[in-house]
């Protein structure tokens, strides 16, 4: 019992923004004091939010799994793994982390010289002054570009290229989403609302 209370759960503020991670007894406490709802998928891959009482009296698709269930003398619940605070609609303030996540939620996946909008496997990040022209890896020189745009501008500055860039990079001032560390143990749940492996990695000189 104790193991399962002192697993995580992840938080979201009241705009469904990854803010924190409790335990599983902290998560239950708040949902129990109405300041929380738990959020869980459907098989139709949306979200729905229940109460204490709406969670407690939701059907267990196994009763004989205890891996998951909260059981006390006059209780059995299952375990919450993502909640969603009602009263709080603010992120944690902190510097915004330098990686590929947040360069391509700057730009929001649109390359900066084309203006077009792309998966993001179809974009690359881009120095605008090459590196080799003493281009640092900064928020300030690195920009979403997409593939025929890169290609066309090859180891030149915009400028050689006969290219304009949509609008001058900067430093975000926002936090769009919560660093979870990648030693954390993280849940199928929380992956619509966390991406920690490949966008998470703080960038270097490797970019290209």
């Amino acid at each position: 019992m104790t193991q399962i209370l002192n697993q995580q759960v992840l938080v979201l503020n009241r705009l469904w923004q990854a803010v924190n991670l409790c335990s599983v007894r902290r998560a239950l406490g708040l949902l129990f004091e109405g300041h929380a709802q738990v959020v869980s998928g459907t098989p139709a891959g949306e979200f729905r939010t229940y109460d204490f009482q709406q969670w407690r009296d939701l059907p267990h698709e196994d009763p004989d799994d205890r891996a998951d269930v909260v059981r006390t003398v006059a209780l059995r619940i299952r375990v919450p793994r993502v909640i969603l605070l009602l009263f709080f609609d603010r992120m944690p303030k902190k510097e915004v982390k330098f990686t590929r996540h947040n360069i391509f939620e700057r730009d929001r996946n649109r390359c900066q010289y084309c203006g077009r909008v792309f998966e993001r496997k179809d974009l690359n990040l881009d120095h605008v002054v090459p590196r080799d022209r003493g281009g640092p890896t900064t928020w300030e020189n690195i920009v979403c570009s997409c593939i025929p745009c890169n290609t066309h501008k090859a180891n030149r500055t915009p400028a050689e290229a006969g290219m304009r860039l949509v609008r001058k990079p900067k430093r975000p001032k926002w936090r769009p989403f919560m660093q979870v560390n990648l030693g954390t143990a993280v849940h199928d749940s929380w992956k619509h609302f966390l991406d920690i492996a490949y966008w998470n990695v703080e960038l270097g000189e490797e970019v290209g």
